[in-house]
């Protein structure tokens, strides 16, 4: 794959990695996907919620299939619930971190001004030996913004959000680290996608979707969904990739090209369907099977309405939910193609039989 194939978007990405958006204010982040996404199509809006949705038009006249590509780009938050005695900031979680990766990390504390803080906690020195057994909770952390408490007060209220500071890193084979790659990484996916599509000639309409508050309930997919009514709809998410530690069976290689995943969440043609695609483009890919409900768009879609045919594809990445996730470039720009590859494939005769199990 050559260096020019593999930058196209990737400064796209970082900017959304740079960028700040949790559940309920995505839209610095939202401006970024428009700008992207109208490089495809003058068609984007942005939808009460604040999805913002891009329709790509297919060939030909009459009735058209609807495929929608769903990534959600809300990144998990922080909320506070407190200004405390000094200044500091009592928080709660808005998405799920895990405490224990919090402690020294640097913030970023959206009141009436940014402000940047840590997050800390009490020294070892100073814990009991119980307390120096067990991660802190967060009930025990706080934030430090080093102001007067009277300043923090005036800029900071009980529900401003706080997310994380962390500057991308590129790592070696084609590698890149750092926070909300869950779930930004996809919004990517979608424009390595509809610029494979270019080569294609298809038949669908494309709906490029970057979704909000997936992290506190997948609810942007599902208003999403509602109000478009695609006749296929693919979640695309992140899965977790192996590392010491982790049962093989729920882990996946970085660098090995997408997860596709299968399961009573999926609708077996569209998983047949991009199977079928990956192996007649020589694309690699891995199967992921998920048992129940997955956590991500794909459970909002296939009970919407009187439902929708659903699928779910991703990209592995380590340390989900801490502000070094990690993944593969090139997983990106597969997984894009994937769905291209997908989208050429589907006509309306290929709709009609999803009802036929």
């Amino acid at each position: 794959m050559s260096v020019a194939t593999v930058e196209n978007h990737l400064e796209t990405l970082k900017s959304m990695l740079q960028g700040h958006g949790g559940p309920g204010f995505e839209q610095d982040i939202a401006g970024i996907a428009e700008s992207a996404f109208r490089t495809y199509t003058p068609d984007v809006q942005r939808d009460t919620l604040g999805n913002v949705i891009a329709t790509v038009s297919g060939e030909g006249a009459g009735v058209r299939p609807r495929v929608m590509l769903s990534a959600h780009m809300d990144e998990i938050a922080l909320v506070v619930t407190k200004v405390d005695k000094g200044g500091f900031l009592r928080v709660w979680q808005s998405g799920g971190f895990d405490a224990r990766t919090l402690v020294g990390q640097e913030v970023i504390v959206h009141g009436h001004e940014q402000l940047h803080g840590i997050v800390g906690s009490k020294p070892p020195h100073l814990t009991t030996p119980e307390e120096r057994s067990q991660a802190a909770p967060l009930t025990d952390l706080f934030i430090d913004v080093a102001m007067p408490e009277d300043r923090v007060r005036k800029l900071v209220d009980v529900g401003s959000r706080v997310t994380l500071y962390r500057q991308t890193m590129d790592l070696l084979n084609d590698r890149i680290s750092g926070k909300a790659l869950d779930n930004r990484t996809s919004v990517a996916v979608i424009l390595e996608c509809l610029k494979a599509l270019k080569s294609y000639h298809h038949s669908a309409d494309v709906l490029a979707v970057a979704t909000v508050q997936e992290e506190v309930g997948v609810r942007g997919a599902q208003t999403a969904a509602y109000g478009l009514r695609p006749d296929i709809a693919i979640a695309i998410d992140v899965t977790f990739a192996d590392m010491p530690g982790q049962a093989p069976d729920e882990s996946y290689k970085i660098g090995k090209g997408p997860a596709v995943c299968f399961g009573p969440n999926i609708h077996p043609k569209v998983f047949k369907g991009l199977q079928a695609t990956a192996t007649q483009l020589r694309i690699p890919y891995q199967l992921e099977l998920s048992q129940g409900p997955t956590g991500t768009d794909a459970r909002a879609f296939q009970i919407t309405q009187s439902g929708i045919a659903s699928g779910l594809v991703g990209i592995a990445i380590r340390y989900m939910h801490t502000s070094v996730e990690t993944g593969s470039y090139n997983d990106i720009v597969d997984c894009g193609r994937l769905l291209a590859g997908y989208v050429a494939s589907i006509n309306q005769a290929s709709v009609e039989e999803l009802s036929c199990y």
